[in-house]
């Protein structure tokens, strides 16, 4: 499953297609149960997904989700039983997905579906009835920890917590069931970037938002602050590390600050630290987590590496988002029960390993 901290709605897929590896075949389950768009859940529990649900030939209760990457899935919502250690929780809601648009088939073909993590009343972790959720994910090969619950280890440094954000009154930019927490500020290698105070406040329709997104890949800055963290960036890799210079190539259109390094170069050179500022809690970026190598862009014996920092501005999104690729090596606690968020920089392999043991132990 991919789990995904920006969306509600959990979904498997349900159709076979000759790509995917893994399905759920709803027939083969005595637990499971089609939602018809005239119950009370249709109509009253799918307030808060992004798109309105509607109701199919079939009379099923359809819905229809679209993603900050353009891709989109859609199908019919569904009952079914759903088992985590000793909990169970039947007549849980998720998505049987038959059919959907994807920018990134491969990986899709990897999963099964996906686990819906935000703060909506069909979002995974409220119906399961989880107060806390952590997870860390290793940059080794993509694995990490999902735990589900609260629990304390002596390995784990103390967490830095900022509280999460709410609105009083809906804003039509405001997404009330996001992680949202407050930017305050941004540093780079100790150079605090001279940014208005505006910047980072939510205006009257709820624009500026800083979202914690797991189901995002990179960190994504609304234009103005995009713009003096690229050219601080670029001061200070001066002479470290070479400019692409194709002025036209911009990749995912919304990175346009990409570098030329030697592709038989084993590590990255020493970088600068981008430090981003919560209220209560800092977050760094650093090493392998700046740069992203583009898969495939090779121009002479050197590969092409972007910054890993995205101008919102340009996919047409008003808000700050905080994706995987710069969360790896953090545990991150989401602490639903006190509505905070909890930071610790930790090497994921190594908690991973640890965690196991610890598991063993208690068995």
């Amino acid at each position: 499953m991919v789990l995904d901290t920006g969306s509600e709605l959990s979904w498997l897929h349900c159709k076979k297609e000759p790509n995917l590896a893994f399905i759920f075949n709803p027939l083969a389950s005595k637990t499971y149960t089609k939602i018809p768009c005239s119950s009370q859940t249709c109509k009253t529990r799918t307030s808060d997904l992004t798109l309105p649900v509607t109701c199919d030939p079939a009379k099923l209760c359809h819905f229809i989700i679209s993603y900050a990457d353009a891709s989109s899935v859609e199908g019919h919502l569904a009952f079914e039983t759903f088992r985590f250690g000793s909990l169970t929780r039947p007549a849980t809601v998720f998505g049987c997905m038959d059919s959907g648009s994807s920018s990134t088939l491969e990986e899709d073909a990897k999963t099964t579906g996906l686990m819906g993590m935000n703060r909506g009343s069909l979002s995974f972790v409220n119906q399961m009835g989880f107060g806390k959720f952590s997870y860390c994910i290793s940059g080794v090969d993509s694995t990490g920890i999902l735990l589900l619950g609260g629990t304390r280890y002596p390995w784990l440094k103390p967490l830095n917590y900022t509280p999460l954000v709410q609105t009083s009154t809906p804003l039509p930019y405001f997404d009330r069931v996001a992680y949202s927490v407050q930017l305050e500020g941004i540093m780079v290698n100790n150079k605090v970037l001279p940014l208005p105070k505006s910047v980072s406040v939510l205006d009257h329709t709820g624009a500026g938002q800083t979202m914690v997104d797991s189901g995002t890949q990179f960190i994504f800055l609304l234009g103005p602050v995009y713009s003096a963290l690229r050219k601080e960036f670029l001061l200070q890799t001066t002479g470290v590390l070479r400019v692409l210079n194709e002025p036209h190539y911009v990749f995912q259109g919304a990175m346009d600050l990409c570098y030329l390094i030697d592709s038989a170069r084993a590590t990255l050179p020493s970088l600068p630290v981008v430090k981003l500022m919560f209220r209560g809690a800092e977050m760094s970026v650093s090493g392998q987590r700046l740069l992203y190598r583009v898969p495939g862009e090779v121009r002479g014996k050197d590969s092409v590496w972007c910054f890993a920092f995205g101008n919102s501005d340009e996919l047409g999104i008003s808000s700050f988002l905080i994706g995987h690729h710069q969360q790896q090596n953090v545990w991150i606690e989401y602490d639903l029960e006190n509505s905070r968020i909890g930071f610790a920089e930790i090497r994921c392999d190594l908690a991973g390993q640890r965690l196991g043991l610890d598991i063993k132990n208690l068995a």
